[in-house]
């Protein structure tokens, strides 16, 4: 998920200590991957779970170094494993909640509460996507998530978002599951929205690669 069109908001550490870097530390030692775009069939399929002999291993601390590493690039708050083409329950976030209170990390496994029917006021606010690389479209979300997961090695993990964060928590959550935010728009948007992509696809992936040049 990128970063929001509008977004003029200064971020606030919120529980991170007032030293903590631009960048997530994990970063540093990640590799820069090719972002998978739509139609790609893994972007459109359920993704299998981080199993228990897969938790706190190097090869999934790798990975969420490279995710890491390739979300910086791509000017993005959040990061899905299938979007370096790896088919694994796993995304990264380093987005602002509603108040413009930072959060930074990774869940394994994450699953999404059911909010009661009371509780679910819904947000339609722009939302694109680093595998639709370019167009923005209004998409409906409650703008109040819960996230139930694991951190990578094993310890529970629950994310609660408000605002942006809740939208960035749920875009990722879909994306595990096969989903991409133009297959929540109507026909007509979808379609406006791929051609778009094809577009603006060019300048963003030459932004991206000056990105990682200055690495």
């Amino acid at each position: 998920m990128p970063h929001a069109q509008n977004c003029t908001e200064t971020p606030e550490r919120g529980l991170l200590s007032g030293d903590y870097p631009a960048q997530a530390p994990e970063a540093a030692d990640g590799r820069v991957l090719r972002v998978t775009e739509a139609g790609e069939e893994i972007l459109h399929r359920s993704l299998k779970p981080v199993t228990a002999g897969q938790y706190g291993g190097d090869e999934l601390k790798g990975l969420i170094a490279d995710m890491f590493a390739t979300m910086y690039v791509a000017e993005g708050v959040g990061l899905a494993a299938n979007q370096v083409d790896v088919d694994l329950r796993v995304f990264v976030y380093d987005c602002p909640d509603g108040d413009g209170t930072r959060h930074v990390g990774h869940i394994c496994n994450p699953v999404v509460d059911e909010l009661p029917a009371g509780e679910r006021v819904l947000d339609e606010d722009d939302e694109g996507c680093l595998s639709v690389p370019g167009p923005y479209k209004p998409v409906a979300r409650p703008d109040h998530a819960i996230v139930r997961g694991t951190d990578w090695e094993g310890n529970e993990l629950v994310l609660e978002g408000h605002g942006y964060f809740a939208r960035c928590l749920q875009h990722e959550t879909d994306h595990l599951n096969g989903y991409l935010y133009i297959d929540r728009l109507p026909a007509r948007a979808r379609k406006d929205a791929l051609k778009q992509m094809q577009k603006m696809r060019d300048e963003v992936m030459a932004k991206r690669a000056a990105n990682a040049e200055k690495r």
